[in-house]
């Protein structure tokens, strides 16, 4: 079956941004003139997913707003000749996509986030992405993971080398080459230290997952945090199926912590073409004077 499907986990309350994240979610927060969440959403679409499953929490209105139709703000800008912000506003979502938003009412983890989207997932393959993972690759990350799962039938998790003394940050997986870029999974655990770490390949918030992945997320106990831990299910899910780790093309900036999200900030607005040129000769007079 085509993955046709993405399951975004957005129901965190973002705590390392607080205050700014109090009353509004972290998934909106900017990277240039787009949020965190349009960027996924993005991603997804150039995968060719055209279902989108939004798993929301208390204070999470604002995701559900961005992707609406705004008809005040539409007619505002029409009436004003604004042509081409009516244009990016009325873009922001393609017409053949769908939406879909569902409440995690409790905060027990990532894995209990995604088991929440079973009844719109139903027995089809997905994909789950992380929006505050903000990966920038041509194509696509998750157009990469597709076209992997596409060719082997197979759950595709995205990894990345990371210093040993940051094991402890992730879910490290160990695995054995299984053609370019992938490996075949012999393990996975959640935020080892770094001495009992079994490799220093660690996942990242992209995923496509095999439908039989629910039913492991149904029987696995909580685990770390006393969450509902993915990488616990995934772990269970080996014993019965092949799943490949793909060591992916693009950089990742970790958006989820403030250096990481101010990274991917200057990054991305020396590419955009509003800001590119004024903001590189900002930076060179900063470099110029020693700051």
């Amino acid at each position: 079956m085509k993955v046709t499907k993405a399951v975004f986990p957005v129901a965190g309350l973002g705590t390392r941004f607080l205050p700014v994240t109090k009353a509004s979610p972290k998934e909106m927060l900017p990277i240039v003139d787009k949020p965190l969440i349009q960027y996924a959403v993005e991603e997804a679409v150039d995968a060719g997913i055209d279902h989108m499953v939004f798993v929301t929490g208390r204070n999470k209105r604002a995701i559900e707003d961005h992707f609406d139709k705004a008809y005040e703000l539409e007619t505002e800008l029409s009436a004003r000749g604004r042509d081409k912000m009516l244009q990016q506003v009325q873009d922001i979502l393609p017409k053949h996509v769908t939406c879909s938003y569902v409440r995690q009412s409790v905060a027990l983890g990532l894995g209990h986030a995604v088991l929440c989207a079973k009844a719109v997932v139903r027995d089809e393959p997905f994909a789950v992405i992380l929006a505050d993972d903000l990966i920038d690759a041509q194509p696509g990350c998750l157009k990469q993971m597709i076209e992997v799962y596409d060719q082997r039938h197979r759950s595709v998790i995205a990894v990345q080398e990371v210093p040993r003394q940051d094991t402890g940050s992730y879910g490290i997986i160990q695995g054995e080459p299984d053609g370019e870029n992938l490996l075949r999974m012999t393990g996975i655990v959640e935020k080892p230290k770094p001495e009992k770490a079994p490799s220093t390949l660690a996942v990242v918030g992209r995923y496509v997952l095999a439908p039989a992945i629910m039913r492991h997320l149904e029987q696995i106990e909580a685990g770390a945090g006393g969450e509902i831990q993915l990488t616990d299910a995934i772990a269970t899910l080996l014993r019965d199926e092949t799943v490949l780790g793909y060591r992916f093309d693009g950089r990742r900036y970790d958006c989820g912590a403030k250096l990481g999200y101010l990274e991917a900030n200057v990054m991305f607005g020396l590419k955009h073409p509003e800001t590119a040129t004024e903001f590189k000769k900002f930076l060179e007079r900063l470099a110029a004077d020693g700051i």
